[in-house]
């Protein structure tokens, strides 16, 4: 057996059933193994960040490592934005990226340092050297990537040690389990809760499904803490039946509003509260004058069994959680804009839906009036590298064929990824995109002015406006087979959007929006 039909059947024997895949040469020994492992899927994908974007998405949904399969070290280059927010994400995931054989021994052409490059997602990282080496590496890497805390694994596979002979399938490795808190913790932080000091908790990483949320509700509704959630959720669960957690701001100026006054902060699986950037005169950090900082759990903690221990610790009673009541807007009429935007999508979107939102400033109004939509399952743009929402819903979808997916995006953030368009027409997904398009990064208009960058000229506005020409997101979607339309108003969105959602297979309604910054 060659190298890659024993890697491609480690893989599946562990429970890595989908690979997504933009293959060079150096790759055709696995591809051509897939034929020999039915079990395994390949998913192909028009550019790397799709790839790693999709497999992000799949792995939150499925809650098991998909594979990826990169061509050598631009290959993993171009891969990297996505790669980055699903570090930040917790996500688990295989990166199978190939590598001249080791023989070769020449810098030229497409010779690169992969090593390093992939040293930088702080995950596992390993290169087999030998045919020989493939199983092991391949069933560690799987352990890695699934243990407790996810990380992303980067299997480097040079091109003889896949075509060679002489390897075979290794045995699943058991991943590491999450940690249980020590009581010890768990009592700190509930003498902290039963104490005069007002109290906030910032739950975020594994604790935001319904178990955690609900937790947290128990705690925050029996000691007066306030709770919120991280400003970007790995996988959040929201809407009717579920307790609403506030997110916590973009802004560092919105965050310090929200933790004003609070002199204990608990973390729970969630990052200090910090601004994105550094701005001039203003604070990094956001955490209040004179707050003391907790950590119930960290990455690699069971951070749900954590605030169900802590929620018994300080008698909160099991029914204390206060789930959100269905609340849906009227269906809108009128102008479209994104206040009726908004209304309509929280007003059609079905249940146990995944929204995949990385619809930027446009996208405020959907946010908020879909927390009390249908319940529903979240995805956000966890490390900020914009790419993300396209190739995360078209993952998502592959691992949730059973579940509307419905895609919120921005008209810049969609241009870095627009090919994950043609993978959803190939694989037929029930994806419905939304495109907010206002013909600008406005984002960039709000944080220009922010930074204290002074009077925006004439050189400096264009390079955040997208007009000139004007993106045609119907024919971008059609010419990769994705069906689309522009509607003009609120009634003919919400028609759009409810066709959309009944149709199977993928469609993508653009939405012209008039620039707010």
């Amino acid at each position: 057996m060659n190298g890659a039909r024993a890697l491609i059947r480690t893989l599946v024997d562990a429970g890595v059933d989908t690979c997504f895949a933009n293959p060079g040469t150096s790759e055709m020994h696995f591809v051509a193994a897939l034929d020999d492992v039915p079990e395994m899927r390949g998913v192909l994908c028009l550019f790397e960040g799709v790839v790693t974007g999709a497999a992000d998405g799949y792995a939150r949904m499925a809650d098991k490592p998909a594979a990826t399969l990169l061509h050598l070290g631009p290959g993993l280059g171009n891969g990297l934005a996505n790669l980055h927010n699903a570090r930040r994400a917790g996500t688990p995931m295989v990166n199978i990226v190939g590598d001249h054989a080791t023989g070769y021994g020449q810098d030229v052409f497409l010779t690169s340092d992969i090593d390093t490059v992939a040293r930088n997602l702080e995950g596992w990282v390993g290169t087999a050297r030998s045919s020989a080496d493939v199983g092991r590496l391949a069933a560690e890497a799987v352990a890695a990537a699934a243990g407790a805390p996810n990380q992303i694994a980067t299997l480097i596979l040079p091109a003889d040690a896949s075509w060679s002979d002489g390897a075979e399938p290794a045995p699943a490795r058991a991943p590491a389990a999450p940690a249980t808190v020590p009581a010890v913790r768990i009592e700190e932080v509930a003498r902290v809760l039963r104490g005069d000091g007002p109290v906030a908790l910032v739950v975020g990483g594994t604790a935001t499904r319904e178990a955690g949320v609900t937790a947290a509700s128990r705690l925050g509704a029996h000691t007066g803490a306030k709770v919120y959630c991280e400003c970007f959720p790995t996988r959040l669960e929201r809407g009717a039946g579920v307790p609403a957690l506030e997110r916590l701001g973009y802004l560092g100026e919105f965050v310090q509003m929200q933790l004003e006054g609070i002199r204990h902060l608990v973390l729970v699986d969630a990052d200090l509260p910090a601004s994105f950037f550094a701005y001039p005169d203003k604070d990094t950090v956001l955490v209040p004058d004179g707050c003391e900082v907790h950590v119930l759990a960290g990455p690699g903690d069971d951070a749900t069994g954590a605030l169900e221990a802590l929620a018994d610790a300080v008698g909160a009673p099991a029914d204390a959680a206060t789930a959100q009541e269905l609340a849906l807007p009227d269906r809108p009429t009128g102008e479209l804009d994104p206040e009726t935007l908004g209304a309509a999508i929280a007003r059609l979107l079905p249940e146990q839906a995944v929204l995949v939102d990385e619809s930027a400033t446009a996208g405020l109004w959907t946010s908020l009036a879909t927390a009390g939509s249908h319940p529903h399952t979240l995805l956000t743009l966890t490390g900020g590298a914009i790419g993300y929402g396209l190739p995360a819903a078209t993952g998502a979808a592959l691992a949730c064929p059973d579940r509307p997916v419905v895609s919120l995006e921005a008209d810049g953030s969609g241009m870095y990824t627009l090919q994950a368009l043609w993978t959803q027409a190939r694989e037929d997904l029930n994806v419905t995109t939304v495109v907010y398009n206002n013909h600008a990064y406005d984002i960039l208009n709000l944080e220009l002015g922010r930074v204290g960058a002074g009077e925006p000229g004439p050189k400096a506005k264009a390079m955040f406006d997208l007009h000139g020409p004007d993106l045609d997101f119907v024919k971008l979607a059609g010419g990769m087979g994705v069906p689309a339309s522009r509607p003009t108003t609120a009634e003919e969105f919400a028609d759009a959007f409810e066709m959309a959602l009944a149709e199977p297979g993928p469609y993508l309604i653009e939405v012209g929006l008039t620039s707010r910054f």
